[in-house]
């Protein structure tokens, strides 16, 4: 990325990435972007940087122009708040590879330094068995991207489609401009298959040296685990509401790494962690939206036809003893009173 006349570089390092979620402005649904970038500010004091147009943003339910507002908003508010070095991961699968090319290089034109791409699942029972249809998919988009291409493998939002450990790294293998996958599958198995393969010598060296292959959860529920498997981090929508804690937890897997006595603490952590990843992902984006409002005081509602949380749902989640433990660690890490 060029800044001022100077080429900027955002290596994709191994750490902690958020999902933001697109907050909205109240009866039209239109962008808001200054509580978006806000909260994109907020996350980023704990050294987590953003992916925007996600399924956490709901990029499903936005335009190409929103898309691009929404990055443009990001590199701003990172720059603005001094995280310049932060890079800005933008989701830009779509229904077709055409569309899902145009809306990557639209992302690269509006700031992006990365691109994670999902398998369209609108036809997913003619692709999920097609192994060459897949390959050829992520193999064009990441030969026609201006920067370097995530895998996202999330069955839940690509039709079901599951891409499993061979294919995951036979697309690495092949396409020097993949720069990693988000197992969003919560698949532990296929995470270590997939974290080997990337440190064996035969790996082909990526075609941008600043981004690495990175093999990333997509919960935090096996950070530590996976931490000590080779992964290189996680992307999780759990920092928004606890970026304290969720920091933590990464710093603390890898100094047990090194130290074994502080594999205790970041187990502890790890525990709470877990549990809420569990709990909270049950009530989705709106549920997301209301803890933030609650906790933040900003959050208000998903697009339609998501729909707001009832009552009794929102006092569950709040009252939640796997919610409340998350809260009270996250305040006591950040200095906050309850």
């Amino acid at each position: 990325m060029v800044a001022n006349g100077h080429k900027v570089s955002r290596p994709l390092r191994p750490g902690i990435y958020a999902p933001i979620p697109t907050f909205f402005k109240a009866g039209s649904e239109d962008l808001d972007l200054e509580t978006t970038s806000a909260h994109i500010a907020r996350v980023a004091k704990q050294g987590i940087a953003p992916l925007v147009g996600g399924s956490m943003g709901e990029a499903h339910h936005m335009s190409h122009s929103e898309r691009v507002e929404l990055i443009k908003g990001a590199r701003k508010a990172l720059d603005d708040a001094g995280f310049t070095d932060l890079p800005v991961i933008a989701g830009t699968g779509a229904g077709s590879t055409r569309e899902t090319i145009q809306v990557t290089q639209e992302a690269a034109d509006a700031g992006a330094d990365y691109a994670i791409v999902i398998a369209s699942g609108y036809f997913a029972g003619a692709l999920a068995n097609n192994r060459p249809a897949l390959k050829a998919f992520f193999g064009e988009v990441a030969e026609k991207s201006p920067i370097p291409v995530i895998i996202y493998n999330f069955p839940g939002a690509a039709g079901g489609i599951d891409l499993d450990s061979d294919i995951i790294t036979e697309i690495g293998l092949e396409n020097p401009n993949i720069c990693g996958v988000k197992l969003t599958c919560g698949n532990v198995g296929k995470f270590t298959r997939i974290a080997d393969a990337v440190i064996q010598p035969n790996f082909t060296p990526r075609k941008n040296p600043d981004a690495p292959f990175l093999v990333l959860g997509g919960f935090v529920d096996f950070l530590v685990p996976t931490t000590f498997a080779n992964g290189h981090g996680t992307i999780t929508g759990l920092a928004n509401l606890a970026p304290h804690v969720i920091a933590k937890l990464w710093s603390l897997a890898n100094a047990a790494l090194k130290d074994t006595s502080k594999l205790q603490e970041a187990l502890h952590i790890q525990g709470i962690a877990a549990r809420a990843d569990f709990t909270i992902a049950k009530t989705s984006i709106p549920g997301m939206k209301f803890l933030i409002e609650k906790e933040y005081g900003y959050g208000g509602l998903a697009r339609k036809p998501l729909y707001p949380l009832t009552d009794a749902e929102k006092q569950a989640i709040w009252e939640h003893p796997h919610t409340q433990d998350l809260l009270r660690l996250e305040r006591e890490l950040s200095g906050k009173k309850a």
